[in-house]
């Protein structure tokens, strides 16, 4: 049931708001605890994809605004690739002002209930707070985030006033997934009409088939669209852009800048002996089938995929814990993370760790597979792995794994989910004439401006990086908003 907004931000009567109602100096602030963000017992969520963190109550949001500093140069802006105003919105919070929070945080972020659940918040807005200097744990601003837009979101204050396209412009962008929603969220607030293009019956791109239900639930997902769309942004879906409509078919109907967030949905293996076996899946296929197809909503669908007993997911990443955690709630027996570097190397979130652990999950670390054994039928049976050692730092910084030999080892499997990254889709690159393109297949953009080789098409996201993290999309969506807007102008200014 939607909570009433007026009711929301009225009663100040309980004994915690009274308390937390007056002055506090920076040393008092700064005597405040972190909150813990409540959350499914183990035991209970390993049983279903219900959400894991379960969200701040009142009482611990505003507390944890107190503990903002309010700096005159806050830093932490400084780590958020959108530039939200970190401490008006965290200020908003502390006086109890929970949908104008959300509100401030719309200003530059179209996606907040998004950022406030999967954004990396501890190497970029929170790794800058002060508090880091201080040697305390700095602000839960992702926590604060998320509050403040479930509470506009449970008020039923989220719609929008449709914005006027008063510009005369007319762009499109490809995909829909974090970067090409945040581009044209950007571009319809700058009076733009804005059409974005998806290959899939389902839009969102990773947040919708990549991100499991339990880390990042649909209804969220389809909450924020549902803003994007009542502001003004038109969504076309099972469009596949370079097949059944060209970059010079949209020029035709009046497009005048492009956007190109495609992502990267290509899976990439090992190549290795043995990878073509029955029961050995990409992260992309398995994640798709239990998200897009919703498997996780066994038995009311039933989506076709191995419910293995013992299954391994190659990788340390995000999408190697949400693959690996998923298949625990699809019933493994045996679930296991299988990385060729140490733990303190996984570029995965702490906390998808902590939680994969908590779930049962097994981690095998500098141990990488060499070779997939199968049955007479064709069915993977066992992984051969090395054992690994570390050697010196590589271009990433981590060090790099050398084998051991001699140190081979069989594992019995029965589903090996492959979660060592994704390469971009080459359909698009290979459809628009002129794109300077990379060795990889990542599109090549001015990284100020995000714009291509053809001038009217700007790219950013995994199509340009080859993975990275939501925020970071985002970053590049708006950034290429801001640069085409200004692009556009300049162009009808020449005539």
């Amino acid at each position: 049931m939607a909570v009433d907004s007026q009711e929301m931000n009225a009663d100040r009567s309980q004994d915690w708001r009274e308390e937390l109602r007056g002055k506090m100096n920076a040393k008092e602030r700064s005597g405040l605890p972190r909150v813990t963000m409540p959350e499914l017992p183990p035991t209970e969520r390993i049983t279903g994809f219900r959400e894991v963190n379960s969200g701040l109550p009142e009482e611990m949001a505003v507390r944890e605004a107190k503990r903002c500093l309010d700096c005159a140069t806050p830093s932490c802006v400084s780590g958020c690739p959108v530039n939200i105003n970190i401490p008006g919105f965290i200020k908003r919070i502390e006086k109890g002002d929970f949908l104008g929070a959300a509100q401030k945080l719309k200003e530059t972020n179209a996606l907040p209930a998004v950022c406030g659940r999967v954004c990396p918040q501890e190497v970029q807005c929170e790794a800058l707070c002060v508090y880091q200097k201080m040697k305390k744990p700095p602000v839960a601003i992702g926590y604060l985030e998320r509050f403040a837009s479930d509470c506009e979101r449970q008020a039923g204050a989220a719609s929008a006033t449709p914005l006027v396209n008063n510009s005369g412009m007319q762009v499109a962008a490809i995909g829909s997934g974090p970067a090409s929603l945040t581009f044209a969220g950007q571009m319809t607030k700058f009076g733009c009409r804005v059409t974005v293009f998806e290959a899939l019956h389902e839009l969102a791109g990773v947040l919708s088939y990549g991100i499991p239900e339990f880390r990042l639930p649909k209804s969220i997902v389809r909450s924020e669209i549902a803003y994007l769309e009542a502001i003004g942004v038109r969504f076309e879906r099972n469009v596949v852009v370079g097949k059944t409509l060209t970059i010079d078919d949209m020029k035709a109907q009046g497009y005048q800048g492009f956007f190109i967030g495609s992502g990267a949905g290509l899976p990439k293996f090992m190549r290795i002996p043995g990878e073509n076996s029955i029961g050995i899946y990409s992260s992309n296929e398995y994640l798709t089938r239990v998200n897009l197809m919703k498997a996780y909503q066994f038995p009311a669908y039933d989506t076709p995929i191995v419910r293995g007993k013992r299954v391994a997911v190659v990788g340390g990443g995000n999408t190697a814990m949400d693959s690996v955690r998923t298949a625990v709630r699809l019933g493994a027996e045996k679930a296991m993370i299988v990385y060729r570097r140490s733990e303190q190397e996984m570029p995965a979130r702490i906390e998808e760790v902590h939680h994969a652990k908590e779930e049962g999950v097994e981690f095998l670390t500098l141990t990488n597979p060499v070779e997939y054994l199968a049955d007479n039928e064709g069915r993977v049976r066992q992984m051969k792995v090395q054992k690994m050692g570390l050697g010196a730092a590589d271009d990433s910084g981590r060090r790099r794994p050398v084998a051991i030999v001699g140190s081979e080892y069989l594992i019995d499997v029965d589903t090996v989910v492959v979660g060592v990254g994704t390469d971009p889709n080459p359909l698009i690159p290979q459809s628009i004439q002129g794109l300077e393109v990379t060795k990889w297949g990542t599109i090549v953009v001015n990284e100020e401006t995000m714009q291509t080789a053809v001038p009217e098409i700007f790219a950013g996201g995994d199509i340009v990086r080859g993975g990275a993290t939501v925020i970071l999309a985002m970053g590049d969506g708006k950034k290429a908003a801001e640069s085409m807007h200004a692009f556009l102008l300049e162009k009808a200014a020449r005539g």
